[in-house]
């Protein structure tokens, strides 16, 4: 066993799992960490590369709009959701995925702006059309164990980031990631989203963000950790907060929700930061790193 192996005795996580489990997804050593470049985009360095960017993708001129100030405020990818896995069945104008015409328009913005995109993809048959326009495939917390399509999206050879779902252990998330590992798709990040608790301190608020399993999981695990806190709090005020502990915890990267008009947003209007607040972020996500991390 190697030395990680040897001194983890983890409640949830167990040698026998990091040797024969997930021994792909397991460091090697203590300063075995990955690191991959995406459209010129380094993750698992210093930096701490920014997704940002509407939940979902409404219209032509929104996601353009919205490309060209989370860019112009620091963000590294442009994210965005066209086929967007609603918590219930029913839509309405509004409240409505885009869907074909979502990554149509995601293309558009990316073509104007340069900006490389992240996006999710939920079923196997539309990976050759996101697959078109994404840089990143977001596999999202509902699909995290959906292990045919976790192997059906690491053979594309795209980037992918796998969110945990909300009710995972650390051991099924790098369970999980194993899969995509075997297909020989190197370029994998986690991503945390936040987890269900007995409290979550708002009565609008559905999940907590774990800040514990990002150190937990860079213990145990060479990839890159992504934390959303946007999906996490529900709450716009208290997105800047957890993002910069989720940097000072050792997130390799954010995600974060944002849109023009936050209270006008279709899709969870409670928690975007509008371009002042994301601008802001920025900002402050930088004094963060620069206080927390090593200049090499």
């Amino acid at each position: 066993m190697t030395e990680i192996q040897n001194k983890f005795p983890g409640k949830d996580v167990t040698p026998e799992d990091l040797a024969s489990k997930f021994p792909l997804v397991a460091k090697r050593d203590p300063q075995h960490f990955s690191r991959f470049t995406v459209a010129g985009v380094e993750f698992g360095g210093r930096d701490i590369p920014i997704m940002a960017g509407p939940n979902m993708v409404e219209s032509r001129e929104l996601i353009v709009d919205i490309a060209k100030n989370v860019k112009q405020r620091g963000a590294r990818f442009l994210r965005g959701g066209a086929f967007k896995p609603l918590t219930f069945p029913y839509r309405s104008a509004k409240y409505n995925e885009t869907r074909e015409q979502g990554i149509e328009w995601l293309g558009e913005a990316k073509r104007a702006t340069g900006l490389p995109v992240i996006t999710e993809v939920m079923e196997e048959r539309y990976l050759p059309l996101v697959c078109e326009v994404a840089d990143i495939l977001q596999i999202g917390s509902r699909n995290m164990q959906n292990y045919p399509f976790l192997t059906a999206c690491a053979k594309t050879g795209k980037p992918l980031m796998l969110k945990r779902h909300y009710g995972a252990s650390l051991r099924d998330w790098l369970g999980a990631a194993e899969y995509l590992l075997v297909e020989g798709n190197e370029k994998v990040m986690l991503c945390e989203r936040g987890i269900t608790t007995a409290h979550t301190h708002r009565a609008t608020s559905r999940f907590l963000l774990d800040l514990q399993v990002i150190p937990a999981a860079k213990e145990l695990t060479h990839l890159p950790v992504v934390s959303d806190p946007s999906h996490a709090t529900f709450w716009a005020p208290w997105v800047t907060p957890m993002a910069l502990a989720s940097v000072a915890a050792g997130a390799d990267g954010l995600m974060i929700e944002v849109h023009p008009t936050p209270n006008e947003a279709a899709v969870d209007p409670l928690q975007p930061l509008d371009y002042a607040q994301f601008g802001d972020l920025v900002r402050r996500v930088h004094l963060v790193r620069d206080a927390t991390r090593s200049a090499s």
